[in-house]
C-alpha cells in the first residue's frame, strides 16, 4: 500500500502561495491608502465652494431679464393716449354739430286760402290779429272777468233753490234778492268759515255773475269737514244761479263752478293700515 502522507519536498510549494496571498493582501491595502491620500488634497481645494460664488452672476443676469417686461409698458401708453384723443375729438364734434330734428313734411309751405269775398278776407285778418294779441294771456283773467250777459229776475218773492255736494258734505242753498249777506246754519259766513281762502272760494260764483251785492244766500249744511262744506256751498250757489238764468251755463261751466269735485278719500281696507298702505313684512 502506498503512503498518502505528503512529503517534505511536496509541502514546500504549498507554502509559497500562502506568502503570495499575504503579499497580495498587503498590496491592495497600500493601494487603497494611496487614493485616500490623493483625495485629501482635492477636498482641501474645495472647488465646489466656489460654485455658489459663480452662481451670483447668473442671478444678476436674470434681473435685467425681469426688468425687460416693464420696459414694454411705455410702448402701450401712447395707444391709450391716442384713444383718449379720439374720444375728445368725438365730443368736440358732437358739441359743434348738435342733432337736428327731422323736418316736418310740408312745414315750409304757405297756407293758400281762397275767399269768396273781400269781407271774408278782412274778417279772417282781424281774427288772426286778435289771436296774436291774446297769445300768452293767463286763464285767471277769464275767471275773474264778470259775466255781463246775466239777466236774473230780482222780484221780491223770487227764490232759487239748488243742492251742492262735495265729498260727504251736502249744502241746500236758497238765493233771494238782498244786500249780499250769507246765512249758513244761522251763522254769518265769517263765523262759519273763518279761513279767508274758503270765504273767497264761496263768493266766486256771485262775484263772477256780478250779483254779489244784490242777492242773499241762505244755506243748510251737514256732513263732511270745513273744506268739503265750503266746496259743497260753492257748488250749490252755482247751481242755484243756473236755475235763475239757464244762459249762464256755458260761462259757469268754463270756470269749473258746475263740476262737482269728485276727489274723495279712499276707504280703509281690512288687513291694511290705510287704504293701500300695507304692514311691514316680517320674515320671522
Amino acid at each position: 500500500m502506498a503512503d498518502d502522507t505528503p512529503r517534505d519536498d511536496e509541502q514546500q510549494p504549498e507554502e509559497a502561495p500562502v506568502e503570495e496571498t499575504a503579499a497580495a493582501e498587503e498590496q491592495p491595502a497600500a493601494e487603497e491608502t494611496a487614493p485616500a491620500e490623493e483625495t485629501a488634497p482635492a477636498e482641501e481645494t474645495a472647488p465646489a465652494e466656489e460654485a455658489p460664488e459663480e452662481a451670483a452672476p447668473a442671478e444678476v443676469a436674470e434681473e435685467p431679464v425681469a426688468e425687460a417686461a416693464p420696459a414694454e409698458q411705455p410702448a402701450a401708453a401712447p395707444a391709450v393716449a391716442a384713444a383718449g384723443d379720439v374720444e375728445e375729438v368725438e365730443d368736440e364734434y358732437i358739441e359743434e354739430t348738435p342733432r337736428e330734428k327731422p323736418a316736418i313734411p310740408g312745414a315750409d309751405l304757405e297756407v293758400d286760402l281762397v275767399f269768396d269775398s273781400e269781407e271774408q278776407r278782412s274778417q279772417y285778418d282781424e281774427d288772426v290779429a286778435d289771436e296774436d294779441q291774446h297769445d300768452g294771456a293767463d286763464d285767471d283773467l277769464v275767471e275773474d272777468t264778470p259775466i255781463a250777459t246775466a239777466t236774473i229776475d230780482l222780484a221780491a218773492g223770487a227764490r232759487y233753490r239748488a243742492t251742492g255736494k262735495r265729498k260727504t258734505a251736502v249744502a241746500r242753498v236758497i238765493l233771494k234778492p238782498g244786500d249780499g249777506s250769507y246765512s249758513i246754519n244761522g251763522k254769518p259766513l265769517e263765523d262759519f268759515f273763518p279761513r279767508q281762502t274758503l270765504q273767497r272760494n264761496i263768493r266766486q260764483p256771485l262775484e263772477t255773475v256780478g250779483y254779489e251785492d244784490r242777492m242773499d244766500v241762505v244755506a243748510r249744511m251737514h256732513g263732511g269737514g270745513v273744506s268739503s262744506q265750503a266746496g259743497a256751498l260753492r257748488h250749490g250757489i252755482s247751481r242755484a244761479l243756473l236755475e235763475a238764468d239757464p244762459n249762464l251755463r256755458a260761462e259757469l261751466k268754463k270756470r269749473g263752478f258746475l263740476t262737482r269735485d269728485a276727489r274723495v278719500k279712499e276707504r280703509k281696507k281690512a288687513g291694511l293700515k290705510k287704504a293701500r298702505k300695507r304692514p311691514q313684512f316680517s320674515k320671522r
